[in-house]
């Protein structure tokens, strides 16, 4: 059974750090894209970013562009994501995805996404 698990959400100042986390099992995923999604109350979910099977591209969302990195541990089959600066909007629910396709491309489409986590929350107070 596959799964994504996130976690490293929680409630913190505006200008504080979060690393978020997210543990995939259930299938070799060395080979696929991964990323991160948000969806804040009564907003659509929103691209954050996303990074190559192989971790040697990344892509990021405008609005958190220079403040958040995304990272991937093969041999522990982790996905990450660095957040600095936060701001009271990176309120959010994150969830990790991940595509069966190798290339950023793929998870970043429309219906890109084959397997979704549960979501992990991030409070930030201003």
């Amino acid at each position: 059974q596959v799964q994504l698990v996130e976690s490293g959400g929680g409630l913190v100042q505006a200008g504080g750090s979060l690393r978020l986390s997210c543990a995939a099992s259930g299938r070799d995923f060395r080979n696929s894209a991964m990323g991160w999604f948000r969806q804040a109350p009564g907003k659509e979910r929103e691209f954050v970013s996303a990074i190559n099977w192989s971790g040697g591209s990344t892509r990021y969302g405008d609005s958190v562009k220079g403040r958040v990195i995304i990272s991937r541990d093969h041999a522990k089959n982790t996905l990450y994501l660095q957040m600095n600066s936060l701001k009271p909007e990176d309120t959010a629910v994150y969830y990790c995805a991940a595509s069966k396709e190798l290339d950023i491309s793929g998870i970043v489409r429309p219906g890109g996404v084959d397997y979704w986590g549960q979501g992990t929350q991030v409070t930030v107070s201003s």
